[in-house]
């Protein structure tokens, strides 16, 4: 009898154990998902890559992160052909052109892949769904910090990367924002394309001619090299600078109170929660409709806003925390 009792207890703690693990690929066989995006070496990539690779151990899916090291749509529009010519469950990407990806997208859709856009939208195509930042709302939130900063006056030097759509809707943020504030103009507009040497080449020659009272960035890359100019100039608190995302350079620049302020994104839960809206459309889990590539309309929400934060010197060390842990566990 004890020897019985022992089985059926061990029996039942592996069922237990059974039932509380991830799924893995005996549930999901020969499932496998593809993110594509542009400069992924950037931080804000691997953030993104960490959810995407948390979200396929816990549905126990294969996964692949690729485009280019280097802002270049052209080249990220061929990543994406090629993922697509492989035939994946689904994709993820965040098109760096909008219209560049319609075509390549709908292709994909057509052939019954289903396409998420995360970060950067193609609403023209035939996309299952955005996931990502409501970015004229960022911008919003971008124009009033750098107007409380300015008291409400002063000429600003924008960096943006040019064509970029979630970029664009930023500005448009911005330009709202400071309809309220007639004494702020935005004096510059500088296109880095990703990369901070080049936004500090450009932010310098404003500094050393005094043009400028405030630095307002609505990409990631350009607050690190705006602040390098700054520290380069001597004038570090001299003239504010609002970042957008949280990269290591960032809050390192605001611990040393070059960089004001930042405002955070949130590409690990972009990543991770887009992975699990394919997934739960390649299973049919929300059941209005039999089949995706058949229902007059999507299942899933069309639009889902995965919401920001503020960075300042009063918060920066828990970010800083919390971003050092989950780099270890890459």
């Amino acid at each position: 009898m004890r020897v019985q009792r022992a089985a059926a207890m061990c029996l039942g703690a592996s069922l237990v154990v059974a039932l509380s693990a991830p799924c893995q690929d005996s549930l999901h066989p020969g499932e496998r998902y593809v993110f594509v995006a542009t400069n992924i070496k950037l931080p804000y990539w691997q953030e993104a890559q960490a959810g995407f690779k948390d979200a396929a151990q816990t549905l126990g899916v294969k996964t692949e992160f690729r485009g280019p090291s280097t802002y270049s749509p052209e080249e990220e529009l061929k990543d994406f052909r090629d993922a697509m010519e492989t035939h994946p469950t689904g994709i993820l990407v965040a098109p760096a052109r909008a219209l560049l990806f319609k075509e390549m997208i709908d292709s994909a859709v057509q052939a019954g892949i289903p396409v998420i856009c995360v970060d950067s939208d193609s609403p023209e195509s035939r996309r299952i769904l955005f996931i990502g930042t409501d970015n004229f709302r960022a911008g919003i939130e971008s124009g009033n910090r750098i107007a409380n900063l300015l008291h409400g006056r002063g000429r600003v030097a924008l960096i943006t990367i040019l064509a970029q759509l979630n970029l664009n809707d930023r500005l448009r943020g911005v330009e709202e924002t400071l309809k309220r504030h007639p004494e702020i103009e935005i004096a510059e507009v500088i296109d880095d394309k990703g990369d901070p040497k080049l936004a500090e080449s450009q932010v310098s020659p404003l500094l050393e001619s005094q043009k400028i009272d405030g630095i307002l960035c609505l990409e990631a890359s350009g607050g690190s090299g705006a602040a390098e100019a700054l520290q380069r100039l001597k004038m570090s608190g001299r003239i504010p600078i609002v970042a957008m995302d949280k990269n290591p350079e960032t809050l390192d620049w605001i611990k040393k109170g070059v960089i004001s302020a930042t405002i955070a994104q949130k590409p690990y839960t972009m990543s991770y929660y887009g992975l699990r809206f394919l997934d739960d459309l390649h299973h049919n889990l929300v059941h209005e409709f039999k089949d995706w590539r058949t229902a007059p309309l999507s299942p899933l929400p069309t639009l889902v806003d995965t919401g920001t934060g503020v960075v300042d010197r009063q918060n920066v060390e828990d970010f800083v925390l919390a971003l050092g842990a989950q780099g270890k566990s890459l």
